[in-house]
């Protein structure tokens, strides 16, 4: 299944100029635990799939509200830069919601 169709909420922001943060909300602790034991958000994955070094991506769970936030460094030009194509960093999360969980 895809995070995509596990998450009720996949979405992305600027965290700074230089940083995004990914935000994965979860309607049950059930699918929230799931994720989480798959493996799947490791540093290494989301490395590959931002084109970012693992060593910069932090990745934070909060058990008591279901939500995982994954922080890392924008790719490129940081935000509002001449040649930033998403100001907002509101369409990050794209390459996220295809993983297979």
């Amino acid at each position: 299944m895809r995070l995509y169709d596990l998450a009720r909420v996949l979405r992305s922001k600027n965290a700074g100029p230089f940083a995004l943060t990914l935000d994965l909300m979860f309607e049950t602790e059930e699918d929230f635990d799931r994720v989480l034991n798959a493996n799947v958000l490791e540093p290494a994955t989301i490395g590959r799939l931002y084109r970012v070094a693992p060593a910069d991506v932090l990745i934070r769970p909060f058990r008591r509200i279901r939500t995982i936030k994954i922080t890392l460094p924008r790719a490129g030009a940081s935000s509002g830069a001449p040649d930033d194509r998403d100001v907002y960093g509101s369409q990050q999360h794209f390459p996220l919601a295809d993983l297979e969980v």
